[in-house]
């Protein structure tokens, strides 16, 4: 058989080959998913020595996560700190007030992690970014993922919340206030359409 008779079979074999080796190699996509309904996010502190909580009435919630391939793994969470509630009127204007939340300079805190860890037992961990009151610093988030078409994400975290300047000043007293507020979330997802 003549050299370029068989050419246009070598490209043919070289082209399939090259087509197989790139499927092997695109990463696996997640699935996008946004909040649904009866999604919670709470925080837990205590002021001298008893213990309260709270919740934030609104936040909203993007991820894009497949439990196989975590490190590929988006998360971000937009909080208005006006909806922070915690059943005590006058606690609660404190807390929207320029000692602690400062919501008329600073509206919302913003969480972002790209890239999740698998810790075992099905728990995984998002190593992300927190902003509040102007100040962005690194808050691990731990959780649990339940699968299926409307999966929920069930996680916490401990934010130090003078690394954000909430309640400094005369409230800077840790043993007045503790230093470490317990967050706490469920989030309902549904796929992104």
């Amino acid at each position: 058989m003549r050299r370029s008779a068989m050419l246009p079979d070598f490209r043919r074999m070289a082209a399939m080959l090259a087509g197989v080796l790139l499927l092997a190699t695109t990463p696996a996509f997640a699935t996008d998913y946004v909040q649904a309904p009866g999604s919670t996010l709470a925080f837990a502190t205590a002021y001298e020595g008893e213990v309260f909580s709270g919740h934030f009435g609104q936040f909203t919630t993007t991820v894009s996560f497949d439990p196989q391939h975590p490190e590929a793994a988006k998360l971000e969470v937009v909080i208005p700190l006006a909806s922070a509630g915690t059943g005590n009127p006058d606690r609660d204007q404190a807390l929207l007030g320029p000692d602690f939340f400062s919501v008329d300079k600073f509206p919302q805190a913003r969480y972002s992690a790209t890239g999740f860890r698998a810790i075992g037992d099905g728990t995984y961990a998002a190593d992300g970014t927190l902003t509040l009151r102007g100040v962005s610093q690194p808050v691990t988030l731990t959780f649990t993922w339940a699968g299926g078409g409307n999966p929920v994400l069930t996680g916490k975290a401990t934010v130090q919340r003078l690394d954000f300047e909430v309640g400094g000043g005369d409230w800077s007293d840790v043993s007045l206030i503790p230093n470490a507020v317990a967050v706490s979330t469920k989030v309902n997802l549904q796929p992104v359409e």
